[in-house]
């Protein structure tokens, strides 16, 4: 019983029009021999000069930051089953906290303002017994527990005007961070950007959409090793009909906890 995952990000259609790069960014690690998974996924900011750059930044940091901090409690032989809420809680800040300062320090060095590196950041630690998240900015992260429905983690940050968000270079950023920690058997998380936000989540009740939902997890649930056989979810990312209702970059991390045999997809190779 293990955590299997894949991470891909498409580059949208205005995006490639104006011969723009990929502002997204999503990566994974596991650990515990996959019984933990860390994930995190970022959007640059569009206004951003180094947005690309940003997004890629910060995913890393807060990757490394987790994989210390995992290792900082390894030595004090401290283990995860046993840490409070307060004492997830308190990581999650502590981890935008060094993002923050990972990018400002880039900056420098480069001679760049800290702004050119604007980008949202969602992260997330899963274990086999809880789920923790937290979020700048818009994406969202939908979970869902054993036996029960698909939902939401946080409402997207939208600011008080359209395409208005919170970054992780934004003064307010750790004041405006939302932060979360579940106790309960999780068998599927996917982390997104906003690029598909409209398509994956109700707006008007904020609820996730089954039809979106389902199809993935059937694919991580039927494909041993979503990470090398990833056609579905890239031709998914690429998909004229999925282009035609958004034209934004595009990430999914999906997380399935792997309890059940792997059983193949009909019709999928």
């Amino acid at each position: 019983m293990t955590w299997k995952a894949v991470a891909r990000s498409a580059l949208g259609t205005s995006h490639r029009d104006k011969g723009i790069p990929c502002q997204d960014y999503g990566a994974y690690r596991s650990f515990d021999d996959g019984n933990i998974i860390v994930g995190a996924v970022a959007d640059g900011a569009g206004s951003a000069k180094y947005a690309d750059v940003g997004a890629k930044l910060a995913v890393r940091g807060a990757l490394l930051c987790t994989q210390k901090w995992f290792e900082w409690l390894g030595r004090q032989k401290v283990s995860l089953r046993s840490l409070s809420k307060q004492a997830i809680t308190k990581h999650l800040n502590k981890t935008l906290e060094i993002v923050a300062k990972i990018l400002e320090k880039q900056a420098i060095a480069r001679d760049h303002s800290v702004h050119d590196f604007n980008c949202t950041l969602l992260l997330f630690i899963a274990t086999p017994e809880w789920v923790a998240a937290a979020q700048v900015g818009d994406g969202f992260i939908v979970v869902k527990p054993v036996g029960q429905d698909y939902q939401l983690v946080f409402q997207p940050d939208k600011g008080e005007f359209i395409n208005q968000t919170t970054f992780v270079t934004s003064p307010d950023c750790l004041t405006e961070m939302k932060t979360e920690v579940f106790l309960n058997q999780y068998e599927f998380i996917c982390a997104s950007t906003d690029g598909l936000e409209r398509l994956a989540i109700q707006t008007f009740d904020w609820k996730p959409g089954n039809g979106f939902f389902q199809p993935l997890q059937e694919y991580m649930q039927t494909t041993a090793y979503p990470e090398v056989s990833d056609e579905y979810i890239v031709s998914f990312l690429n998909s004229e009909r999925l282009n035609a209702r958004t034209d934004d970059d595009k990430t999914l991390l999906l997380c399935l906890y792997h309890r059940y045999p792997y059983l193949p997809m009909k019709g999928y190779r």
